[in-house]
């Protein structure tokens, strides 16, 4: 599988990201395992320490645990504490911005809901377990 990777962000810290994204979509569940740093490396073709980094931030935020001889699996409750900080990173880093170009295009209430409804510009995640 290949994936564009931003130039802007390192690419443990995308990887990172990508399961903070599976955990918040239902792709990870709760208790549920999280694809192997030998999978990962070898379907994103990146070295397999630079997965390990991307994991051991999990790791460090308590997202995900390592089980000796298991693997790495997340852990139950963090879905309600993720989905709290990814809005208020949201809201605090990328809503300005957006609500920049919203009031710059001079964009309705009733057209923002309109595109909402009708999938206009939604861009879902990438990535799921088990490709």
């Amino acid at each position: 599988m290949e994936r564009e990777w931003n130039d802007g962000q390192p690419i443990y810290r995308q990887l990172r990201d990508w399961v903070v994204g599976m955990i918040l979509d239902g792709s990870l569940e709760e208790g549920g395992a999280v694809p192997s740093v030998r999978q990962v490396a070898a379907e994103f073709r990146v070295n397999p320490l630079t997965v390990l980094k991307g994991y051991q931030e999990l790791v460090d935020e308590q997202l995900i645990e390592k089980r000796r001889g298991l693997g790495m699996f997340v852990r139950d409750g963090v879905r309600p504490l993720l989905l709290q900080g990814e809005r208020e990173r949201f809201l605090r880093e990328e809503w300005p911005r957006v609500s920049g170009t919203i009031e710059r295009l001079g964009l309705s209430v009733e057209e923002l809901q309109r595109a909402a409804k009708n999938g206009k510009g939604s861009n879902r995640l990438e990535g799921a377990q088990g490709r």
